[in-house]
């Protein structure tokens, strides 16, 4: 597949190929009065509110949970680490999708959910009833794997970044505080976890605010897997041609603890090793509220789900999506590939709620752009379509691919690719 055509197939469509939905088909059980909540304001879960309303002319009510004012994005955090991006250059209001789709926005957290009477309970104490609830919870650190990081103060020192939002701005002030000559350490967990090419990313940003303002600095990568997991050769090629000396990768080194106190890490069979800023990605798992919902079903870490419909295979009228999911074969956890799930999801509720059987051949296109300076970047690129036999989804053989080599022009075409995806899930 050729790049403009792939680039071709990134929009709303992509998502719900095949799915034969109509425009105005909400029009018996997806009419007015039917009431979807959406909890969870990230990639998969603002675009599912906003597609909802899209794609039921503006018949079905959705309320939107959230606790947060804004939306931060994760993809491009990195470039604030770097000191090439501000964080207002990440941040979008959620404003526009009240005011341009009616959607309610609550700003609050969810403390429970009760499938049985179709009710979310709120943290400060509200109820809202659903008819179908969409919850998109993100991820959560399994924080009991590093005791370490349980002694007060350890979490507010140690950081992993890994949500953007204030650990961004504090790791970035950590970074500036450093002396040069001071090492940075960043740890990398197993997969499966949010943003494979993310932690390598991150490395080529660190090094290159080290390059001009802390030239004797080092950046350390502990990489809990055997190799780098994406995108290898170029970001091999980037650590080379552009930090050469200053990025070393360690493969195979499964951090087990964490002393904050004097800012060492603890493997299982290496050496521990301090360094002057820790920067630790703990192993991931389904945001909180799925494993209190039971949404969990996988190892007690990701929510299995229809791909289809993005159902809960464990609860009913619960759909779940982005990071939290349990992956279909070559599925990444990124921030486009969970805007497509809030596509594909808000299409199946609609025609649900609609009592309208599902024409379902569903296709996924991922895009995720990683910058290696703070003006080159490269990509990787996947079509994924359903497989009515093995009821998961596949990669399309053939479709996307790598980037021949980083360049400037990449970097233009990631900060298109953000800018869009930011307007196709908010504006």
């Amino acid at each position: 597949m050729q790049r403009r055509q792939f680039v071709q197939t990134l929009g709303a469509g992509s998502a719900v190929a095949g799915l034969g939905l109509m425009s105005g088909c909400a029009t018996s059980g997806g009419g007015s009065g039917a009431k979807v909540v959406v909890v969870g304001g990230g990639y998969a879960g603002a675009t599912a509110a906003k597609y909802l309303r899209m794609f039921s002319d503006n018949r079905i009510q959705v309320t939107l949970i959230e606790p947060n004012a804004d939306f931060i994005s994760c993809p491009i955090s990195n470039l604030v680490l770097g000191g090439h991006k501000t964080m207002a250059d990440i941040t979008t209001p959620y404003s526009n999708l009240e005011k341009r789709h009616g959607i309610k926005l609550v700003r609050d957290m969810v403390a429970s959910i009760d499938p049985d009477k179709r009710m979310v309970k709120l943290a400060s104490g509200g109820e809202l009833p659903y008819d179908r609830l969409i919850v998109s919870p993100g991820i959560d650190f399994m924080w009991e794997s590093l005791p370490g990081m349980a002694k007060p103060g350890a979490q507010d020192k140690v950081l992993h970044a890994w949500k953007a939002g204030p650990q961004t701005v504090a790791l970035r002030k950590q970074l500036e505080a450093m002396p040069d000559g001071g090492v940075y350490a960043l740890t990398i967990p197993l997969a499966p976890y949010r943003c494979p090419p993310g932690p390598y990313e991150r490395a080529c940003m660190v090094a290159s605010y080290f390059k001009t303002a802390k030239p004797k600095s080092k950046v350390v990568v502990f990489d809990a897997n055997d190799d780098i997991q994406s995108k290898k050769g170029l970001f091999l090629k980037a650590w080379k041609d552009h930090y050469d000396g200053m990025i070393d990768y360690r493969p195979k080194h499964r951090v087990v603890d964490v002393d904050a106190a004097t800012n060492t890490l603890k493997f299982d069979f290496n050496e521990d090793f301090k360094a002057a800023v820790l920067n630790v990605v703990p192993n991931m798992r389904a945001g909180e509220i799925a494993r209190k919902t039971g949404l969990d079903t996988a190892n007690k870490r990701w929510c299995e789900v229809d791909f289809l419909t993005f159902e809960s295979k464990a609860v009913k009228n619960v759909h779940v999506l982005g990071d939290a999911i349990q992956t279909a074969p070559g599925m990444p956890k990124s921030g486009h590939m969970a805007n497509q799930h809030g596509k594909n999801c808000a299409a199946a509720v609609v025609a649900l709620l609609a009592g309208q059987e599902l024409q379902a051949l569903p296709i996924y296109a991922n895009t995720c752009y990683s910058f290696v300076t703070a003006e080159e970047a490269v990509h990787v690129a996947s079509v994924h379509r359903y497989d009515a036999e093995k009821k998961t989804m596949l990669t399309v053989p053939g479709s996307g691919g790598v980037s021949t080599a980083a360049s400037e022009l990449e970097g233009k075409y990631a900060m298109g690719w953000a800018r869009n995806i930011w307007a196709d899930t908010l504006a």
